[in-house]
């Protein structure tokens, strides 16, 4: 029993925090089985809550969302829970690029992108 539990404490855990449901799917088919644990929240109510009680290794954070601004939500991650990675996904407005990676966004991915990109991406911020 205790070698699942070394195991389990092994995997990676990564936050989704997309309001848009195919998205989100995506996201979960592109990163599907490559040891890393997937939760996913539509608004930043509810990921302020998750953060409450979850740590996970990275965050994987829409810009435009019910409830705000992922750009403005990178500065309370990175007061908070300086340790978290941050992937910054965007597609309205790829001038966010500058202010998210200031704000402390680790990477920050213009939708659309590719597998290779965000697998690429998440492996590097999580070895």
């Amino acid at each position: 029993m205790s070698n699942i539990t070394l195991e389990s404490k092994k995997l990676k855990k990564a936050l989704i925090i997309e309001d848009e449901g195919d998205m989100c799917l995506l996201l979960n088919i592109m990163l599907n089985g490559n040891d890393v644990e997937l939760d996913h929240v539509k608004d930043l109510k509810s990921a302020k809550e998750y953060l409450g009680q979850e740590n996970p290794n990275v965050i994987i954070l829409d810009n435009k969302l019910p409830d705000g601004f992922g750009i403005d939500f990178i500065r309370y991650i990175k007061q908070h829970y300086p340790g978290i990675k941050i992937i910054m996904i965007s597609g309205y407005d790829a001038s966010a690029e500058d202010v998210a990676l200031e704000n402390g966004a680790d990477i920050f991915l213009t939708k659309p992108f590719t597998k290779d990109q965000l697998f690429n991406s998440m492996m590097g911020l999580l070895n």
